[in-house]
């Protein structure tokens, strides 16, 4: 496993974590449906950071203020977490598995909401405890395949198991 120190996000440049985004998923990440959720937010600060090899940054894992806007007309807030990214000379070493263990232990107190993420659901179930279990009627405004949206509760806020969209809330920071 690398070591890393792990910084707040504000200590990397926006273009040199803009670059770290485009070296783990490519230029063309921002055709993905995420990125429509996240479109006009920033991270939140307290549960975004970044992650240090010496003066190197060789990792980053943004979270993000957005809410469940259900068909009801009720609104739940969440956090949907990433990208987790990790530089491609520093892949496969455990980084992206210490930033998560890290957002977890600190997510508690700072969520106010479940957390939400689209990712890999074996992997994230395994280790973190995400699944599908509430997500059955989410919406995203995009294409997205329904066995990747995944959610875990956090601090005793427990996931909406309610048919709704998500999106983006730039009122929470």
């Amino acid at each position: 496993m690398i070591l890393v120190e792990l910084k707040p996000l504000n200590c990397a440049a926006d273009a040199d974590i803009e670059n770290l985004l485009d070296q783990a998923f490519g230029t063309d990440r921002f055709a993905r449906t995420a990125y429509r959720v996240r479109a006009g937010l920033r991270p939140l600060a307290k549960l975004s950071f970044s992650a240090w090899d010496g003066a190197a940054l060789v990792g980053v894992l943004q979270s993000w203020a957005v809410a469940l806007a259900g068909d009801d007309g009720s609104r739940h807030p969440l956090v949907m977490v990433g990208p987790v990214a990790v530089s491609p000379v520093a892949q496969r070493g455990g980084m992206g598995k210490q930033m998560m263990a890290h957002m977890l232990a600190i997510a508690g107190d700072a969520a106010g909401g479940a957390l939400m993420l689209v990712g890999d659901a074996p992997y994230y179930s395994r280790f973190f405890g995400f699944d599908t279990a509430a997500t059955a009627g989410w919406r995203l405004p995009g294409p997205f395949d329904p066995a990747r949206l995944l959610a875990r509760p956090i601090g005793g806020h427990l996931p909406p198991a309610l048919p709704g969209m998500i999106v983006g809330d730039p009122q929470r920071r």
